[in-house]
């Protein structure tokens, strides 16, 4: 079995429904890739419009969760316009992923970045490989 398929998105099929293809995988869900090598997992997420103050990273039970929730109206100050709006689409967006990671992630050593509004969260792996041995079993 491939290690990248432990890497299932929680969200990946509409919120665990058996939806159409225009469900919240194509509206305001970020675009996942991930990628593997001895040394780590590297998951990359799109994020344009945010910045790390926008974005939260929790690890709970090898379950990884990235969430957002930007609001373009609290970054003003209410006052009184002369102007009405005709259209106002960007007012909130939020998104949330989860992903169960594979049993060899070190939890401890988990970190992120971002950059040009990329999000880049490295998952170093376990140094030690937890290899299948053979039990002995002794008479009563």
């Amino acid at each position: 079995m491939n290690e990248l398929a432990l890497f299932n998105s929680l969200f990946d099929d509409g919120f665990g429904l058996d939806l159409p293809a225009f469900t919240a995988r194509n509206y305001g869900v970020p675009k996942v890739d991930v990628k593997e090598d001895k040394e780590a997992y590297t998951l990359e997420m799109d994020l344009p419009g945010r910045t790390e103050n926008d974005v939260d990273i929790s690890l709970k039970d090898k379950v990884l969760t990235i969430a957002s929730v930007k609001d373009d109206k609290a970054d003003k100050k209410e006052k009184k316009e002369e102007n009405e709006w005709l259209i106002h689409e960007r007012t909130r967006t939020s998104f949330s992923r989860s992903f169960t990671l594979p049993t060899d992630v070190d939890a401890e050593a988990v970190n992120a970045s971002f950059k040009n509004g990329v999000l880049t969260v490295k998952l170093p792996r376990n140094k030690v490989v937890n290899e299948p041995k053979r039990i002995a079993i002794t008479a009563a």
